[in-house]
């Protein structure tokens, strides 16, 4: 049991690492001061330019694949409580990267994070997300559009894949947390508020 808490604990420390923040000091831009004054890579992008972004976005989906991986290697598979262990991995970096305790509990809004995670459990439901997703933004014109609609539908892509009931529930709350996350960008997506890249594009 001590061994398995000690897991759970490693992935919650490690999603709550703020790459997009350490990323952003790097190149003299505190980014939380800032933009959206979030520290994940969408605003680190419009700040700092696509290759610090895509940094931080690479870094932030790795925050959420290792931990899982790295569980699914090191716990036995003669493990009663091996499933479990690996889910409760990929939600406790889920939620180290939303309420990081290196900063006081306010972090990203976990998109990035969501997918390493979810890259770990299932990679053909995460590039069926990512088209989704990039789909939705070239549509819409709005990232949180695009997070929004992939993260509402990749519990249907875990279960047509025949994931278990536990894998299933970990993504409907992970889901829910992304959601609750964005609940400011719905709220401007609503009054028409909400920055489009088309628009700066323009």
């Amino acid at each position: 049991m001590i061994i398995e808490t000690a897991f759970i604990l490693a992935s919650y420390l490690v999603g709550a690492i703020p790459f997009g923040l350490l990323i952003g000091r790097l190149a003299g831009e505190d980014v939380r001061l800032a933009g959206s004054g979030n520290i994940g890579a969408t605003n680190v992008m419009r700040l700092l330019g696509k290759k610090l972004g895509v940094l931080t976005l690479l870094c932030d989906v790795s925050k959420g694949f290792v931990p899982v991986w790295a569980a699914a290697h090191l716990v036995p598979c003669s493990s009663p409580n091996r499933e479990f262990i690996l889910v409760l991995c990929g939600l406790a970096a889920v939620v180290g990267h939303m309420f990081p305790v290196y900063l006081r509990f306010k972090g990203g809004k976990g998109v990035a994070t969501a997918l390493g995670v979810f890259l770990a459990f299932s990679p053909l439901s995460s590039l069926i997300s990512v088209l989704l997703f990039a789909a939705a933004v070239a549509v819409s014109g709005y990232v949180s559009v695009g997070s929004l609609v992939s993260s509402a539908l990749i519990p249907l892509w875990l279960w047509l894949m025949g994931k278990s009931p536990l894998v299933l529930v970990m993504a409907v709350a992970i889901v829910f947390l992304v959601w609750c996350k964005h609940s400011s960008n719905i709220g401007r997506l609503l009054r028409g508020e909400e920055k489009t890249w088309k628009r700066e594009k323009t």
